[in-house]
């Protein structure tokens, strides 16, 4: 069949942490420069997304706010090595790619997160207003759900975030184990004015989204069943939920919910992201899937390479929906602590729906072509396995290599 694809991204050899002012633990990447390379690390990336040291793992909330793209993600302070006490760390952008690392904007401090904040999302509500829900870890290992809001919303960098002093609003139910209830998604709101949300949770080997229904956004009560849930699937970790246009390229907004939409279930399992497109019916609030998950090798993924807990948002200024992904790595830990970081995020992610409306479409956002250089094409060119292509005038220590109309 032919189609292009993404086959290969070889991506390492920029170190791109600046210092911007000491006294503000601020950074910025500058991903399209040509920097230097240091010696002591060969293999910081220039297009992927990564902080300047230490374990990053699962990104959180994305969303644009008035003119700036918030990329928040779980992240060890600490060390290089998971842990812990994690926070939400918080970078911004203008471009996707160029980040400002800012201050953390969720530490673990009170009863019901203190032992770590772990995943979860944003919504934006009326008024333009976003909201956290994430998961803490209370001082009894207990993951429940709490809401933060910004202490400014004039700022664009949204740089403090409060806790609701009520929280947790969302614990564990009857049934559920403490440590399997855990990454609330993006909310949505459905015709009757309510907001619904989904917590990935597992019960009796049975994966499922459990689904919570509030009017004000603080009370939340549990709807009888569950969005949707599946046998032999294991815990459902950082499920996703939202709409994907029948006739468009262009993404909708999550609240999204008519004839010209399908809806995608993402589920987080089995170290792989798994998704399945279907048929959403708000006012039984049933997900009907198209072909469901079979726990075999014939279930859609995303990714098939190092690509987990991924988070997707609507991007309101381009109308499209943008998928981020943690890439785990498979260095030890011994070589993760030497060199000081572990963890990256995959490129942003244009999605949709395809044409047979059958699978998702996904491509690297169009900002990311101001990282290329240099463009050199070889038509005509039989690889056999093994085998190393040199490739005469060009120099350099990352390339994203496109293949049209490959064979493997």
């Amino acid at each position: 069949m032919e189609a292009i694809f993404l086959v290969g991204l070889l991506c390492v050899l920029f170190n791109n942490g600046i210092e911007v002012d000491a006294s503000h633990s601020e950074f910025q990447n500058f991903q399209s420069h040509n920097l230097t390379v240091p010696e002591t690390q060969p293999y910081r990336t220039s297009y992927h997304f990564q902080p300047p040291k230490n374990w990053l793992n699962d990104p959180n909330g994305p969303m644009l706010y008035k003119g700036f793209y918030h990329l928040f993600y779980q992240y060890n302070p600490n060390g290089a090595l998971f842990d812990a006490g994690m926070v939400w760390a918080h970078s911004v952008s203008h471009d996707l790619i160029n980040w400002i690392h800012l201050n953390h904007a969720l530490y673990p401090t009170e009863p019901f997160d203190i032992k770590s904040c772990w995943s979860g999302s944003v919504t934006i509500l009326p008024g333009n207003k976003p909201a956290i829900l994430y998961t803490g870890i209370n001082a009894n290992d207990t993951q429940v759900q709490n809401l933060a809001m910004p202490k400014n919303l004039s700022d664009p960098l949204l740089k403090e975030w409060i806790k609701f002093s009520q929280n947790p609003v969302i614990t564990p139910p009857t049934g559920v184990a403490k440590d399997d209830f855990r990454d609330p998604t993006t909310a949505w709101v459905d015709a009757e004015g309510k907001w619904n949300v989904i917590v990935g949770s597992l019960i009796n080997d049975r994966g499922m989204a459990i689904l919570y229904q509030s009017e004000d956004f603080v009370n939340w009560r549990m709807y009888k069943d569950p969005l949707h849930s599946k046998e032999k699937t294991g815990m459902w970790e950082c499920p996703d939920f939202f709409p994907v246009s029948i006739n468009s390229t262009n993404g909708v907004d999550t609240s999204v919910m008519n004839p010209s939409v399908k809806h995608v279930m993402k589920a987080s399992f089995n170290s792989h992201d798994y998704y399945i497109i279907g048929t959403y019916v708000p006012g039984v609030q049933k997900y009907i899937p198209d072909t469901d998950f079979t726990s075999t090798n014939t279930d859609l993924r995303y990714d098939y390479g190092k690509f987990y807990a991924s988070k997707t948002f609507f991007d309101s200024i381009k109308n499209r929906r943008i998928l981020w992904g943690w890439v785990n790595e498979s260095d030890s830990s011994e070589d993760d602590v030497r060199k000081g970081w572990s963890g990256l995020q995959s490129f942003p992610r244009q999605i949709w729906l395809d044409r047979s409306g059958s699978q998702l479409v996904q491509w690297p956002v169009e900002e990311i072509n101001k990282l290329h250089d240099k463009q050199v094409s070889i038509q005509n060119k039989k690889l056999d396995g093994g085998s190393v292509l040199e490739i005469p005038g060009i120099t350099a220590s990352q390339m994203q290599r496109l293949c049209l109309n490959c064979q493997n």
